[in-house]
Protein backbone atom coordinates (compact mmCIF):
# COMPACT_ATOMS: atom_id res chain seq x y z
CA UNK A 1 0.00 0.00 0.00
CA UNK A 2 2.80 2.46 0.87
CA UNK A 3 4.49 1.68 -2.44
CA UNK A 4 1.25 2.48 -4.32
CA UNK A 5 0.94 5.81 -2.51
CA UNK A 6 4.60 6.63 -3.18
CA UNK A 7 4.26 5.73 -6.86
CA UNK A 8 1.04 7.74 -7.20
CA UNK A 9 2.68 10.77 -5.55
CA UNK A 10 5.76 10.48 -7.76
CA UNK A 11 3.58 10.16 -10.88
CA UNK A 12 1.53 13.23 -9.85
CA UNK A 13 4.64 15.34 -9.29
CA UNK A 14 6.15 14.26 -12.61
CA UNK A 15 2.92 14.93 -14.46
CA UNK A 16 2.64 18.44 -13.03
CA UNK A 17 6.27 19.27 -13.74
CA UNK A 18 6.04 17.97 -17.30
CA UNK A 19 2.76 19.68 -18.12
CA UNK A 20 4.62 22.76 -19.32
CA UNK A 21 2.56 25.15 -17.24
CA UNK A 22 2.89 25.90 -13.55
CA UNK A 23 0.32 28.52 -12.59
CA UNK A 24 1.94 28.86 -9.16
CA UNK A 25 4.97 30.62 -10.61
CA UNK A 26 2.94 33.69 -11.56
CA UNK A 27 2.34 36.63 -9.23
CA UNK A 28 -1.36 37.43 -8.90
CA UNK A 29 -2.67 41.03 -8.83
CA UNK A 30 -6.14 42.52 -8.90
CA UNK A 31 -6.53 45.36 -11.37
CA UNK A 32 -9.45 47.60 -12.23
CA UNK A 33 -10.74 48.85 -15.54
CA UNK A 34 -13.53 51.37 -15.00
CA UNK A 35 -15.40 49.77 -12.08
CA UNK A 36 -14.54 46.20 -13.09
CA UNK A 37 -12.03 44.26 -10.99
CA UNK A 38 -10.04 41.51 -12.66
CA UNK A 39 -7.53 39.13 -11.12
CA UNK A 40 -4.50 38.68 -13.37
CA UNK A 41 -1.41 36.55 -13.46
CA UNK A 42 1.64 38.69 -14.17
CA UNK A 43 3.84 37.60 -17.08
CA UNK A 44 6.86 39.85 -16.62
CA UNK A 45 9.74 37.69 -17.82
CA UNK A 46 10.57 36.36 -21.27
CA UNK A 47 9.81 32.80 -20.12
CA UNK A 48 6.42 33.72 -18.66
CA UNK A 49 5.46 35.84 -21.67
CA UNK A 50 6.41 33.06 -24.11
CA UNK A 51 4.34 30.48 -22.23
CA UNK A 52 1.38 32.78 -21.60
CA UNK A 53 -1.88 30.84 -21.48
CA UNK A 54 -0.65 27.99 -23.70
CA UNK A 55 -1.77 24.45 -22.91
CA UNK A 56 -4.52 25.51 -20.52
CA UNK A 57 -7.96 24.01 -20.86
CA UNK A 58 -9.83 26.99 -19.40
CA UNK A 59 -9.52 30.46 -17.95
CA UNK A 60 -11.86 31.30 -15.08
CA UNK A 61 -14.28 34.20 -15.43
CA UNK A 62 -12.92 37.56 -14.22
CA UNK A 63 -9.35 36.32 -14.58
CA UNK A 64 -6.67 37.05 -17.13
CA UNK A 65 -2.97 37.44 -17.77
CA UNK A 66 -1.15 40.77 -17.87
CA UNK A 67 1.99 40.78 -20.01
CA UNK A 68 4.53 43.42 -19.00
CA UNK A 69 7.31 44.31 -21.46
CA UNK A 70 10.66 45.94 -20.68
CA UNK A 71 9.94 49.00 -22.80
CA UNK A 72 7.18 50.38 -24.99
CA UNK A 73 7.16 48.82 -28.44
CA UNK A 74 4.87 47.23 -30.99
CA UNK A 75 4.07 43.68 -29.92
CA UNK A 76 2.23 40.75 -31.43
CA UNK A 77 0.43 37.71 -30.07
CA UNK A 78 -0.46 34.38 -31.61
CA UNK A 79 -2.37 31.40 -30.27
CA UNK A 80 0.07 28.52 -30.70
CA UNK A 81 -0.98 25.65 -28.39
CA UNK A 82 -3.79 27.79 -26.95
CA UNK A 83 -7.30 26.35 -27.16
CA UNK A 84 -9.12 28.99 -25.12
CA UNK A 85 -10.76 31.73 -27.24
CA UNK A 86 -9.15 34.93 -25.97
CA UNK A 87 -9.22 38.67 -26.46
CA UNK A 88 -6.16 40.85 -26.02
CA UNK A 89 -6.03 44.53 -25.11
CA UNK A 90 -2.86 46.39 -26.00
CA UNK A 91 -2.23 48.99 -23.30
CA UNK A 92 -0.01 52.10 -23.20
CA UNK A 93 2.58 52.93 -20.56
CA UNK A 94 0.01 55.20 -18.87
CA UNK A 95 -2.51 52.35 -18.68
CA UNK A 96 -4.88 53.35 -21.49
CA UNK A 97 -6.26 50.64 -23.76
CA UNK A 98 -5.05 51.45 -27.27
CA UNK A 99 -6.78 48.57 -29.08
CA UNK A 100 -8.61 45.29 -28.51
CA UNK A 101 -8.47 42.18 -30.70
CA UNK A 102 -10.14 38.77 -30.60
CA UNK A 103 -7.76 35.82 -31.04
CA UNK A 104 -8.61 32.48 -32.65
CA UNK A 105 -7.61 29.28 -30.83
CA UNK A 106 -4.50 27.60 -32.25
CA UNK A 107 -3.96 30.35 -34.84
CA UNK A 108 -0.33 30.92 -35.81
CA UNK A 109 -1.17 34.27 -37.41
CA UNK A 110 0.36 37.06 -35.31
CA UNK A 111 -1.96 39.87 -34.22
CA UNK A 112 0.24 42.95 -33.96
CA UNK A 113 -0.42 46.13 -32.06
CA UNK A 114 -0.72 49.24 -34.21
CA UNK A 115 0.90 51.34 -31.48
CA UNK A 116 3.82 50.96 -29.11
CA UNK A 117 2.57 49.53 -25.82
CA UNK A 118 4.00 48.48 -22.47
CA UNK A 119 1.27 46.00 -21.50
CA UNK A 120 -1.05 43.43 -23.02
CA UNK A 121 -4.02 41.92 -21.19
CA UNK A 122 -5.45 38.57 -22.27
CA UNK A 123 -8.93 37.56 -21.08
CA UNK A 124 -11.67 35.19 -22.17
CA UNK A 125 -13.15 36.27 -25.49
CA UNK A 126 -16.21 38.42 -24.88
CA UNK A 127 -15.01 39.67 -21.47
CA UNK A 128 -14.36 43.23 -22.67
CA UNK A 129 -17.77 43.51 -24.39
CA UNK A 130 -19.56 41.95 -21.42
CA UNK A 131 -18.06 44.56 -19.09
CA UNK A 132 -18.37 47.48 -21.55
CA UNK A 133 -14.57 47.89 -21.64
CA UNK A 134 -13.35 49.66 -24.76
CA UNK A 135 -10.43 51.48 -26.34
CA UNK A 136 -9.59 54.58 -24.32
CA UNK A 137 -10.50 53.05 -20.97
CA UNK A 138 -7.74 53.03 -18.34
CA UNK A 139 -6.33 50.11 -16.42
CA UNK A 140 -5.80 51.00 -12.74
CA UNK A 141 -2.90 49.30 -10.98
CA UNK A 142 -2.97 48.64 -7.22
Amino acid sequence: MRLKILLFTLFSVLTMSCSGHDQNKYTIQTLKINETAIEVEIADTVEKRELGLMKRKELEADKGMLFIFEKERKVSFWMKNTEIPLSVAYISKSGYIREIHDLKPYSLNPVQSSHSVLYALEVNQGYFKEHAIKEGDQLIFP
